[in-house]
């Protein structure tokens, strides 16, 4: 969005640079699906354009902190996203989506990569911020939390699936598959990992195009 105007404007990002490069950085875990891509900030800025960011220090809760924390099952959370065809493409305004926190102590005991939200999400959610609701009450046993923090992003919907079987040869014919109003939630954790990972490959390729600049002076 303009920071000027009420206008928006959308940038074509290139994921593979000529000489067959990826421009972004994958996380290492084949389950985990978060990707890191490098965006210009000075140029937005330059354009005016409006754009924000979470602090990793000050905006989010890994999955130590959540312990710490006492974040569990029946927490609130707000889910934000820009699903698909959904709203007037003018103007770039986030939707934003109440949920609970639905599982979660799987992710604690390092049983699972991700974890569950009860909140509808639609194709357009993916790679969404997942943020805890502060509130000011909590469950008998559980610890309320006052702080609005990023505790992952939307990695997908849980579909639920249904067979319709042939009353004669009681085989499967067609198999619906629907939303089930659960999501996967990737945690802080991957997304950390995942910069710091992006942030090392640059560091190398800074430090070797460094070295053939380097060279290719002292050749000449």
């Amino acid at each position: 969005n303009s920071a000027s105007d009420h206008s928006s404007k959308d940038y074509p990002v290139d994921l593979v640079a000529q000489n067959g490069r990826k421009m972004w950085v994958g996380h290492p875990h084949p389950e985990v699906d978060v990707a890191v891509l490098m965006i210009n900030a000075a140029m937005l800025k330059q354009e005016l354009r409006k754009y924000a960011f979470f602090q990793s220090d000050a905006h989010v809760f890994a999955t130590d902190q959540l312990k710490s924390e006492g974040v569990s099952e029946g927490d609130g959370v707000f889910v934000l996203g820009f699903p698909m065809g959904m709203v007037n493409p003018e103007r770039q305004y986030v939707i934003c989506r109440v949920g609970i926190v639905a599982r979660i102590r799987d992710l604690m005991d390092g049983k699972a990569t991700d974890y569950l939200v009860d909140a509808t999400v639609f194709p357009g959610n993916s790679g969404g911020p997942v943020i805890l609701r502060p509130e000011l009450v909590s469950l008998a046993g559980t610890k309320a939390t006052n702080k609005a923090s990023l505790i992952g992003i939307v990695k997908s919907y849980v579909p639920y699936h249904d067979v319709a079987a042939s009353q004669q040869t009681r085989r499967a014919r067609i198999v619906f598959e629907e939303n089930s109003g659960l999501a996967a939630v990737e945690p802080v954790d991957h997304i950390r990992t995942t910069i710091e990972l992006a942030m090392k490959r640059l560091k190398n390729r800074l430090a070797q195009a460094k070295w053939k600049a380097k060279r290719h002076a002292s050749v000449t």
